[in-house]
């Protein structure tokens, strides 16, 4: 438990480590999830492949709260790719792994020259 000015917040961690059984993550760590951070090795350019998703994109652009140009500046300043996509409509769905894998690849080809990812 966090308190945070009067507000307290229950924060809950769960520390993969790179550890092959954390590669689908339980629901439990998942369900009503409000936040995450990713974590990467500073020692190991291969552990910063991103891709930042805004989902929902079928939705109506007056309940829309963020701007694709911002989701695209954030990505940016993250130095990730970028796509939007809408799981009901299938948009994009197959392209986010495709630009995950392509982003291994580059970082991968960058480094050592190997290929094959894990996701």
């Amino acid at each position: 438990m966090v308190m945070v000015g009067k507000d307290e917040f229950q924060l809950q961690q769960v520390d993969t480590a790179g550890q092959d059984e954390y590669t689908i993550l339980p629901h439990s760590f998942v369900i009503g999830t409000h936040g995450y951070i990713l974590v990467y090795s500073v020692t190991s350019l291969r552990s910063m492949p991103v891709v930042l998703v805004g989902s929902k994109a079928d939705l109506a652009l007056q309940s829309r709260e963020v701007k694709t140009d911002e989701g695209k500046k954030l990505a940016e300043s993250w130095g990730a790719s970028f796509l939007e996509s809408s799981a009901k409509e299938s948009q994009v769905t197959q392209g986010i792994f495709l630009k995950i894998i392509e982003e291994i690849d580059r970082v991968d080809n960058s480094n050592s020259g190997s290929n094959g990812c894990c996701l």
